[in-house]
């Protein structure tokens, strides 16, 4: 039986094309029901604040900080999606007075330009501007770990994703989108060899950092939250950490408060890894193969699916 057309971008694959019975089991859980999906190798964690919930991931960076040292050094790739616990890392070094100059960090995607390349600093949506500014010349200099130390997916991409076999990735965290990916693992154009069915979880778990065409709905949607709507501004390609270095993380944990996707969003991926339904037209699912993934949830962000006018 052939798969469903996407509703959103009909040249494209995204979670509309699913066997409809899986999106109404989604639908119907209830948020006591998402707490209870946990199994061996995924754990869901849901916090009753936010301030709990984003100060429980900035603590994974100073964990994951100091488990380095020079001779066996470790780090932690973060997000840009969500950010307000990036101000809060760089108070918790300062604070402890923590030295990170052994540790390391990786941003785990940056925007393309029309011409292929990384966007600079200076561009207003710059990923690695974000971490800098939000963090890291936040954290004293006598604490911060040198640039050499800061991997970011620009320039050099197979030298990018060598460092996660000569440095322990503690954790890799993440956020979900509308289209369900983390990084910018969107899912691919219906076209080629895709045209009448997405790649297999084994296909797409094969991919590396790489540059990639962005979904619409990505697009879309950094648009709205970080644009303020101007989607002119956003770029329609994008640089990514891709699953073959997911994979060398100890530990993925996904950060989701509410903000980047909807109740059913949070639901779908949430039973597709819990029940091991991996789909590439669902990025997000295919972490249902890795041995350790925690999704971390403001309870209140949760919500419920329900049909409310406005």
């Amino acid at each position: 039986m052939a798969r469903p057309i996407s509703k959103v971008a009909p040249d494209w694959w995204d979670y509309t094309t699913l066997d409809p019975a899986i999106l109404e089991d989604a639908a119907k859980l209830t948020a006591k029901q998402v707490e209870k999906l946990s199994r061996p190798g995924f754990k869901v964690v849901v916090y009753d604040t936010l301030q709990d919930f984003y100060m429980a991931e900035a603590l994974e960076y100073i964990t994951a900080w100091r488990q380095s040292t020079a001779d066996n050094p470790a780090g932690i790739c973060g997000p840009i999606g969500p950010t307000e616990q990036l101000p809060l890392v760089a108070r918790l070094v300062n604070e402890l007075q923590l030295d990170i100059r052994d540790a390391h960090f990786w941003g785990m995607d940056e925007w393309v330009d029309e011409q292929g390349v990384a966007v600079p600093t200076t561009h207003p949506l710059s990923f690695a501007k974000a971490d800098m500014d939000l963090c890291f010349n936040r954290i004293q200099s006598k604490l911060r770990m040198p640039k050499e130390n800061l991997h970011f997916p620009t320039g050099d991409l197979k030298a990018y994703s060598k460092t996660y076999d000569q440095i322990r990735c503690v954790v890799m965290q993440g956020g979900q989108g509308d289209v369900k990916h983390w990084a910018f693992n969107d899912p691919p154009r219906r076209k080629g060899k895709y045209k009448d069915a997405p790649p297999t979880p084994e296909e797409a778990r094969k991919l590396a950092t790489r540059v990639t065409d962005l979904h619409p709905m990505t697009v879309m949607q950094n648009a709205r939250t970080s644009g303020g709507g101007q989607l002119s501004l956003v770029p329609t390609c994008a640089a990514t950490v891709g699953p073959v270095e997911t994979w060398k993380a100890e530990k993925v944990s996904i950060w989701q408060a509410g903000n980047h996707d909807n109740p059913f969003g949070m639901r779908l991926t949430t039973l597709m890894i819990s029940k091991r339904l991996p789909d590439a037209a669902v990025p997000m699912s295919l972490l249902a193969d890795h041995p350790n993934v925690q999704f971390n949830f403001y309870r209140q962000g949760i919500g419920e699916v329900a049909t409310e006018m406005h």
